[in-house]
């Protein structure tokens, strides 16, 4: 079962903090120093102005990148100095900065593993984006790692720290919706060419490792399971040269050991949705926009009669931000994230049996 499947959404875990408070243990007022590996868009366009904005545990104290002009200017913008500057050659260099608690790791996803167990051996935390990395084998790598050097390892799954998604599995828990049944989720978006998204050394697969991934994080938090059974089926049908790696469309099923069913579905081809539905015998759930950053918003009707509508309660850059601090809490007051790396295994070994579906036209028990 997931740490989600009690009353508890953190199954016994620290609550992130609403406003940024401190949870007690923490040291007072210190915020965690990141050093930012890689300036691509999520780490520019999302995650530092999320700490410069609105965050109240964390701060940017170094960048990692292996273009010195762009390094210099973003550094200017958030106050860097320029011997925080690292490339990817003297990276291990981190080490000596005692300003750098830790990392955020936003490279392509094949680099993932190499870039985070440099960092422990550095003697820093990391907070790595998602996927965790490309192969079961490089995930538990990262794990042992983090391990050996005794620093911490969150994988940035954000939507398990976001309101509206935590208020959808509190209402499933509660028995709003009665008993679960059925689980329907799909998200995608037609890719550009050129994309390093769709070169598989870099990425690990197609849509399913970058937006599929959230249907199933989604899937496993709202039933509190791990699934049974997995079939799955993928396609190429746009012979435009962007797909010679990588697949366009993927579905899959699942059935959960209560029976619970899921149908899941993405696409680098189609805009195919950004949405979940979770029904029950008395109600259902329903999330749409479920995983973007920022106007998630819910609507339900289940054992009382009464439709809710909720707003959107999230704005750009809440998510980053609640994130960050999430991680900055785990750290200054020493306990466990609530995506730890071994929720980021997990995925991977689900991701695994996906494609084995694919490629071998069969269920696949896991």
């Amino acid at each position: 079962m997931l740490p989600l499947a009690g009353r508890s959404l953190f199954g016994g875990l620290p609550q992130p903090s609403a406003g940024g408070t401190p949870a007690p243990q923490d040291s007072a007022g210190r915020k965690l120093g990141y050093a930012i590996v890689g300036l691509g868009r999520i780490s520019m366009d999302q995650f530092m102005p999320g700490v410069k904005a609105a965050s109240q545990r964390s701060k940017i104290t170094a960048l990692v990148s292996g273009h010195p002009d762009k390094a210099q200017r973003v550094a200017a913008q958030y106050g860097v100095p320029r011997n925080a500057i690292y490339n990817y050659e003297n990276y291990e260099q981190i080490a000596h900065n005692p300003n750098v608690d830790a990392v955020y790791i936003a490279l392509p996803n094949g680099m993932h593993a190499e870039y985070t167990i440099r960092a422990a051996q550095a003697g820093k935390h990391v907070l790595s984006e998602k996927p965790m990395a490309t192969s079961v084998a490089e995930c538990e790598q990262m794990i042992a790692a983090c391990r050996k050097a005794d620093r911490k390892l969150m994988i940035a799954y954000r939507c398990r720290l976001e309101p509206t998604n935590l208020r959808a599995i509190q209402l499933i828990r509660d028995g709003y919706v009665g008993k679960l049944q059925i689980i329907d989720t799909g998200f995608g978006f037609t890719i550009a060419p050129g994309e390093w998204r769709l070169n598989k050394k870099m990425a690990g697969g197609g849509p399913m490792v970058d937006v599929g991934i959230y249907s199933l994080q989604a899937c496993r938090y709202l039933s509190g399971e791990e699934p049974a059974e997995i079939s799955a089926n993928w396609s190429v049908i746009d012979r435009d040269g962007r797909f010679t790696e990588v697949e366009e469309n993927l579905n899959w099923t699942m059935r959960f050991p209560s029976g619970v069913l899921a149908t899941c579905y993405t696409s680098y081809g189609a805009n195919c949705g950004n949405t979940y539905r979770a029904t029950g015998s008395k109600g259902w759930v329903e999330l749409g926009p479920a995983f973007s950053y920022d106007s998630i918003r819910m609507k339900s009707e289940g054992q009382e009669s009464v439709a809710i509508a909720q707003p959107a309660t999230d704005r750009y850059p809440d998510q980053f931000s609640r994130e960050a601090d999430h991680f900055a809490e785990c750290v200054l007051g020493n306990h466990d994230p609530v995506t730890p790396g071994e929720e980021g295994l997990r995925d991977e070994k689900l991701i695994q049996a996906i494609y084995q579906s694919c490629r071998e036209g069969r269920p696949m028990k896991v």
